[in-house]
């Protein structure tokens, strides 16, 4: 069993509150979840209007599917004008 974990950092430049980031979140967030099956949740910088940490997991059998996903969800979240990515970690258990 193989465990991939993505922690993506972004800035979301529009946002003016915490009800806008939530809402950008929000939808960032739930498109990740249907499209991949993957969990994901905001993990850190929670009252920070502009900036947010989410981290996402993929449990797999093999390392290079877990990958492929992942890679996958990366590229989702770059094709979203509304934030900017500001780091990517990935990382397999």
């Amino acid at each position: 069993m193989v465990i991939g974990i993505l922690t993506i950092t972004l800035t979301i430049p529009g946002a003016n509150s915490l009800k806008d980031k939530r809402q950008v979140l929000k939808s960032l967030i739930e498109g990740i979840r249907n499209k991949f099956n993957v969990s994901v949740a905001e993990v850190a910088d929670n009252d920070t209007w502009r900036r947010a940490t989410l981290g996402v997991a993929c449990v797999s059998n093999d390392r290079g599917m877990a990958n492929r996903i992942l890679d996958k969800v990366v590229d989702f979240a770059e094709s979203n004008p509304v934030i900017s990515i500001v780091s990517i970690e990935l990382e397999f258990v």
